[in-house]
């Protein structure tokens, strides 16, 4: 009998929702910008995302959101994430969701005021939509 630990775990192969129009537009946005537009999952973060499946991995975004970019005014802000060692900090710098003069900047939510449940989620899914599309299992965000 095979144990469940053994079994890798695979991304989902359905696709997920198309970007809805405002994340159309970020997402075309950042695809004209150089800095944002180099970042990519290499190899071990398509294995790590393979390995832990998508609910860990966006159960990792929220983590993330919630404790180092949600707050008023974040520990480190502008330096806490960062540019290797999880597939979500990569999607972070990716989509802008890095800290909160990015976030101020390209997802018009003001800095020094805690982020709510709202803005969380919609950070949350920027991020996944962006690894999705990573994963090949989404259509890229349109250009």
């Amino acid at each position: 009998m095979i144990s469940r630990s053994c079994v890798p775990r695979v991304w989902p192969s359905s696709a997920a929702p198309d970007p809805v129009p405002a994340q159309a537009d970020l997402f075309a946005r950042l695809a004209r910008s150089a800095f944002r537009s180099r970042f990519h999952l290499g190899p071990r973060e398509r294995a790590y995302c393979n390995a832990k499946g998508r609910s860990t991995i966006e159960r990792h975004a929220r983590d993330f959101i919630a404790q180092r970019i949600a707050p008023a005014q974040p520990r480190n802000d502008g330096k806490q994430t960062p540019m290797r060692g999880h597939p979500v900090f990569i999607a972070q710098h990716a989509t802008a969701c890095c800290c909160r003069g990015c976030i101020a900047k390209w997802h018009q939510i003001a800095a020094g005021i805690p982020l709510g449940p709202d803005e969380q989620s919609r950070l949350v899914i920027t991020l996944m939509t962006w690894i999705d599309a990573e994963m090949g299992h989404q259509p890229a965000p349109p250009l």
